[in-house]
């Protein structure tokens, strides 16, 4: 695996053959009617659409929806996007030595991100909620969990150390915005941020791949992170130290709504202020990773991808990104 070509080393009209994991898998139509398998391929470097024309129903059901796969294709530049057309693909079980070149990483140091989440944390002037975070921060498996863990499974910082990295993006825009708006409550935007995800530590699993463990198809992050929290607030109560029952409240509030809408999987909508910032600046902070990610991807310098727009984003309202910067070239002083 050493000497393999990563997705982000990938040049046009190249032969491409090993292992990839395989996400959204699915059959599709041709406009002649003819079916062919359609899918994400990614490596640690990077994701590239996958495309196997006249590919049987049958195939299709033989490969995992979300795993790994081993193949042989060509890449092809297509509508502004470097796309694999598979010729030979099938399901693969990946030794723990693989799986180093195929799961992504954050590029960004795992104790400098967390150092500075603690260091956010430890700047609440609520002594409670100094406390309650303290109680998070030493529990020492959920910490473990929190820095090594994906965002999402296909989405947004869906790479391992995608937790830690979006919860301090999050909370560094929390930061940039509140001095804007006076009323907020600093302490409970930075607590509530910091927990708005923590569930993802049950809901997700990467140990081999990134997928959804029992907990988090019965459960749920959202779910999870509510019932953290009270175990947590009743450990701050055995200490002596209780945090206001209105300021609990608030936070699971934030966890039930921080996804805004329901249609997005929010539980209740946000009806308090900090509750709607938390989930706006989420949302910022996910759909302009997303946007960046198709939009200005670390492609050869050489690259002729031939267009200047990405396939449509289902995320992103199906939206197709423009590449080029308008500036690119022009002198700055």
């Amino acid at each position: 695996m050493s000497e393999r070509v990563f997705i982000k080393q990938m040049e046009p009209n190249q032969w491409v053959e090993g292992l990839f994991t395989i996400q959204n898998a699915q059959l599709g139509l041709t406009r002649n009617g003819k079916p062919y398998l359609k899918c994400l391929l990614a490596d640690k470097t990077g994701r590239a659409p996958g495309r196997m024309w006249n590919a049987s129903e049958e195939l299709v059901q033989s490969l995992p929806h979300n795993g790994f796969v081993r193949l042989t294709g060509q890449t092809q530049p297509y509508q502004g996007e470097l796309q694999i057309i598979v010729q030979n693909i099938e399901p693969a079980k990946p030794t723990h030595e693989e799986l180093v070149d195929l799961l992504p990483a954050t590029e960004h140091s795992i104790e400098e991100m967390f150092n500075e989440v603690r260091t956010i944390l430890g700047s609440m002037k609520s002594p409670s909620l100094r406390h309650l975070a303290e109680v998070y921060l030493n529990d020492k498996d959920l910490m473990r969990k929190f820095i090594q863990a994906p965002a999402a499974m296909t989405l947004h910082h869906a790479f391992l150390g995608g937790l830690l990295e979006h919860t301090l993006a999050v909370m560094k825009l929390a930061q940039a915005v509140m001095p804007l708006y006076e009323k907020i409550n600093p302490d409970i935007v930075l607590m509530g941020v910091f927990l708005h995800d923590l569930g993802k530590c049950e809901e997700l699993s990467w140990a081999e791949g990134f997928g959804y463990t029992d907990d988090g198809i019965l459960v749920g992050h959202i779910g999870r992170g509510i019932i953290m929290l009270q175990a947590k607030a009743d450990q701050c109560a055995a200490d002596e130290k209780p945090i206001p029952e209105a300021a609990v409240q608030v936070l699971h509030h934030i966890i039930l709504s921080h996804h805004a809408k329901p249609e997005f999987g929010a539980a209740r909508i946000p009806s308090t202020p900090e509750a709607l910032l938390i989930g706006l600046i989420d949302n910022l902070d996910a759909k302009m990773h997303m946007a960046l990610i198709e939009a200005r991807p670390d492609t050869p310098p050489d690259a002729d991808l031939h267009g200047n727009f990405t396939e449509k984003i289902w995320a992103l309202d199906n939206a197709r990104m423009y590449r080029p910067d308008p500036l690119a070239g022009e002198a700055t002083e």
